[in-house]
């Protein structure tokens, strides 16, 4: 059984930007994705992903709109915007670059 992960600060808007890279999502289901993605190293709970949904759409990364889910029931579902896509870009570069840093460190002797 996989291990849960905590996040460090900050990463979770990061994922989530990335999730929804590929398309709208609801709450639950960008849930499901990271879990998916992570091998079920990632099990963000609402507390965590509800507020920082709210934070994102409030920078204008996402925007949201009601609609009706697969199993017919009305959901929130979320959508990166063109400030989401170039924040994301940012994000990931400077993720690279700190963690290319940290491997230097970890791996010298």
């Amino acid at each position: 059984m996989a291990r849960k992960t905590d996040l460090l600060q900050g990463t979770l808007d990061m994922l989530v930007l990335r999730v929804l890279t590929r398309g709208e999502l609801h709450g639950w289901g960008i849930t499901l994705r990271l879990e998916q993605l992570s091998k079920s190293a990632l099990q963000v709970d609402e507390g965590s992903l509800y507020p920082a949904l709210y934070r994102m759409e409030d920078k204008g990364w996402i925007k949201a709109e009601w609609k009706m889910t697969e199993k017919n029931r009305r959901a929130k579902f979320y959508a990166l915007t063109p400030s989401g896509r170039r924040h994301l870009e940012t994000e990931q570069e400077s993720w690279q670059r700190v963690t290319g840093i940290i491997a230097l460190v970890m791996e010298s002797t």
